[in-house]
């Protein structure tokens, strides 16, 4: 892949770039439509596959938070067009690397030295790089090392990146732009969080500890001496990525053994620690042909305050929700339904969220549950199509659920597509959780 010798760091520059990009957008569009003109039969996805490309160059090229929103945006099956998901998640773990001066610079102004200077060996191409930074392989003292640097200005560049970023992912999420400044205050919070690498190096650290004890997980080793506010030195763990995971047709045992271990690994985080790795993105996991699974970058790690996790996990107790003045209740706790709902908003959204809280919670009600199940989730597909096409939802002049649920649907959306992916057959019951309580 070509290196990237430069990264636009100042606003005005950023902010440019976007501004060209949405020219070349704009130009799509006359384009597809005078296409259109000439022949009535033409779809689509010729101007998403053209969207999604300049869009997604130019977010590679920045780095940072704006390509972290389209890497957000791509893990959510359904909402993106299948052009703009496709290329967006290549942000995962295949964005163009830096180029080798630009990271020996980075070296010498956060450790004081090259990294010739601090490792036995270190190869200067990168090993893959992604929206905040890039890993390149180590050895000093005989062990494997993976060396992850963070892009120069990507945590200066966050406030106003969202700024620039916020029109275009409401314009092709297809949202109005409604009271949506929690979601997007709260997206800042967590981008901020993982341009410090201290605080990532210290929740590593921590969380890998408190959940070594769950079969089948496998943790690097974290080397602070060998790190800084923009470096973070650790184990190099082997494994493969999902894609190329699922390539080696591995056997149902194994992809089940995976599958309950990555299962196993986000109930016990937040049912135990109330605390949880928020990035289940597949180029954070690496997979084995022996069930067991590499995980790292705790960079996203989403804090669950007590009154949203029970309210949140009541949505699971069928026989709480049958009770219509306690459902309600749940649902205006979570922000779901709203004090300034007329009777009839609220007798419609609740009927609404009652239907998709049975689907998606259906893998805690029952003792094993089989994500191989494509029913189950071409079901789902078909639900969340069904509302976003509702008028009534369209134009909603709230944006309905607390900003702590941003962070946590995405993270069970992220793990069901994993799972679904491995098409893994996996004990899912509350009993299994309780046995992870040490």
């Amino acid at each position: 892949m070509k290196e990237q010798y430069h990264i636009p760091t100042g606003k005005v520059e950023r902010a440019g770039k976007f501004v060209t990009t949405g020219l070349k957008v704009g130009t799509n569009y006359i384009k597809h439509y005078t296409r259109k003109l000439m022949d009535p039969t033409i779809s689509k996805e010729a101007l998403h596959q053209e969207n999604a490309e300049d869009i997604y160059d130019t977010l590679s090229n920045l780095k940072g938070s704006a390509l972290k929103v389209a890497q957000m945006l791509s893990m959510d099956r359904g909402m993106l067009p299948k052009a703009y998901s496709e290329r967006f998640a290549m942000g995962q773990y295949s964005a163009p690397p830096l180029s080798g001066p630009l990271v020996v610079n980075t070296f010498i102004k956060t450790l004081g030295k090259s990294p010739a200077q601090l490792y036995d060996q270190f190869d200067m191409k990168a090993s893959n790089a992604a929206s905040i930074g890039q890993v390149h392989k180590a050895v000093k003292d005989g062990r494997q090392l993976a060396v992850k640097i963070q892009y120069p200005g990507v945590a200066n560049s966050v406030k106003s990146d969202l700024r620039i970023v916020k029109p275009f992912a409401l314009r092709i999420v297809g949202m109005n732009e409604v009271d949506m400044d929690k979601y997007f205050d709260e997206i800042e919070t967590k981008l901020l969080e993982e341009t410090d690498y201290h605080l990532e190096l210290r929740r590593s650290r921590e969380l890998s500890a408190q959940c070594a004890h769950i079969p089948n997980l496998i943790f690097p080793s974290y080397y602070p001496e060998l790190s800084s506010d923009r470096i973070i030195t650790m184990d190099w763990l082997d494994g493969l990525h999902l894609k190329e995971f699922l390539a080696t047709s591995p056997s149902q045992e194994v992809r089940n053994s995976i599958g309950q271990a990555l299962w196993d690994f986000y109930q016990f985080q937040v049912h135990h620690l109330r605390k949880v790795h928020a990035d289940p993105h597949p180029g954070n996991f690496l997979l084995r042909a022996d069930g067991t699974v590499g995980i790292f970058d705790f960079g996203c790690v989403k804090e669950v305050p007590e009154d949203f996790y029970v309210n949140y996990f009541l949505l699971t107790n069928k026989e709480v929700l049958k009770d219509e003045a306690r459902r309600k209740e749940i649902y205006t706790n979570l922000e779901m339904i709203h004090p300034s709902d007329t009777p009839e908003e609220v007798a419609f959204f609740s009927g609404l969220f009652q239907e998709m809280i049975r689907l998606m919670t259906h893998p805690f009600t029952v003792e094993r549950f089989d994500f191989g199940n494509e029913s189950y989730f071409n079901e789902i597909y078909a639900y969340m199509d069904y509302l976003s096409n509702l008028k009534e939802v369209r134009e909603s002049k709230v944006a309905r659920g607390s900003r702590h649920s941003l962070y946590i649907n995405r993270t069970y959306f992220g793990l069901y597509s994993i799972l679904s992916d491995l098409k893994a057959d996996i004990i899912t019951g509350e009993e299994r959780v309780k046995s992870l309580m040490r």
